[in-house]
């Protein structure tokens, strides 16, 4: 086993950063862009796209309890929520062996329709709301997935934001309860109305909880939300995006008890796609700019730890940049950086959206297994794709699988 020394680049936020770790792409596998899915829908929805379209899919992925099986999640739809879209999650092989011809091999084997506990569908629309609480609504954009130890799935949807366990059979079982200070205080069809002056509290438009993760032992979630919140000076009066100061909300399964910490964005004009737990307390983070091609600046995953980190439950109100001396936010490190020229993610072949970030199981030389997946919107003329990095143990010396079986 090597000795990996990380070098310091410089500070951010008080925070040391670092070099990358010694993680290696050791393959890249795609599905065609207009790939069947396995719901059996007929017709199309109202913008023409086939309601069985496999879309969206690299939104999130979380692995299962057999080795090489996943979870992903396609996000609202086609046109940006304005379309009727059901909602859906999908289970698929992923098979990585490195040095081979083919190194990846992804098998889509089912397809499952999410539903309320009435047995209605949900549906990506924004339109699809009648009640200012959350899961009294049908729209649903599931942006984080998380396996627990007995099968159950949970999805962190943006609209809320909210988090909701579905059994294996796509049926909401339970709201976790998230608090006021995350809800947006008006929800309303047009993004115009979820702002300010008429909304001054809650997510952003499209900004909700973008990434899920889970402790190893399913006691736990932990939820980061893509931006900051509108009332944590997420934006400023003309509602340009200003804020960096993001908000992570740990939930206790059993007793929903909760606490929050603050995550600093590099700028306010990225967001977080999703985390990951190496452990109960270190995570991987997905940070980047909205940017795809050879306009990408910024397409970061960073090592965080909330150890030491203040809970902000009690805080209503961050600032935009600088925290005062009483709030600590979590620790931060470069981990990898995806536009590194030697990853071969270059120019036209670099995604916009980088979504999903999930562990599998252990390589063959004893290496871990960082998948991660990006969201191609629904455009039948771009591929779904997975991205297959091995990562040296002595770069996560503290890295525990979840543990499954558990109910």
């Amino acid at each position: 086993m090597r000795v990996h020394t990380l070098t310091a680049v410089g500070t951010l936020f008080g925070i040391s950063t670092f070099a990358g770790a010694d993680v290696t792409l050791v393959g890249t596998g795609s599905l065609p862009g207009n790939t069947k899915d396995k719901s059996g829908l007929k017709g199309n929805a109202s913008d023409g796209t086939p309601l069985d379209t496999l879309g969206g899919h690299g939104s999130a992925i979380a692995g299962m309890d057999t080795p090489g099986m996943y979870v992903l999640a396609s996000d609202r739809g086609p046109k940006d929520g304005t379309v009727p879209f059901p909602a859906r999650l999908h289970s698929m092989k992923i098979e990585v062996k490195p040095g081979e011809k083919k190194p990846i091999t992804i098998e889509l084997l089912s397809t499952t329709l999410l539903k309320d506990e009435n047995g209605k569908s949900f549906d990506g629309s924004a339109s699809s709301f009648q009640h200012s609480k959350a899961e009294k609504n049908l729209r649903l954009d599931i942006e984080g997935v998380r396996v627990a130890g007995n099968g159950h799935v949970f999805g962190s949807d943006e609209y809320g934001p909210v988090v909701y366990e579905f059994d294996p059979k796509g049926k909401r079982i339970r709201s976790l309860k998230v608090p006021a200070k995350f809800l947006i205080a008006k929800p309303s069809k047009t993004v115009a109305d979820e702002l300010p002056p008429k909304t001054t509290s809650g997510r952003q438009p499209n900004r909700g909880l973008e990434c899920l993760a889970i402790s190893p032992d399913g006691s736990k979630l932990f939820g980061l939300m893509q931006g900051p919140l509108i009332q944590d000076n997420g934006v400023n009066a003309k509602n340009e995006r200003t804020g960096r100061n993001c908000r992570i909300l740990e939930i206790d399964l059993k007793t929903e008890a909760t606490r929050e910490f603050v995550y600093h964005l590099e700028h306010a004009n990225h967001g977080n796609s999703e985390m990951v737990a190496v452990n109960d307390h270190e995570f991987l983070v997905l940070e980047r700019d909205s940017l795809g091609g050879k306009d990408a600046k910024a397409k970061q995953v960073f090592h965080i730890d909330i150890t030491g980190a203040t809970d902000v439950g009690n805080v209503e109100v961050l600032p935009a940049k600088d925290l005062p001396k009483s709030i600590t936010p979590v620790k931060k490190k470069l981990f990898l950086d995806l536009l590194d020229r030697k990853h071969g993610i270059q120019d036209a072949d670099m995604p916009e959206k980088f979504e999903g970030l999930a562990f599998g199981p252990d390589l063959a030389d004893g290496r871990h297994l960082l998948l991660v997946t990006a969201d191609n919107d629904f455009i039948q003329t771009k591929p779904f794709r997975v991205y297959a990095f091995a990562i040296d143990p002595a770069d996560l010396p503290k890295y525990t699988p979840q543990v499954f079986g558990k109910k």
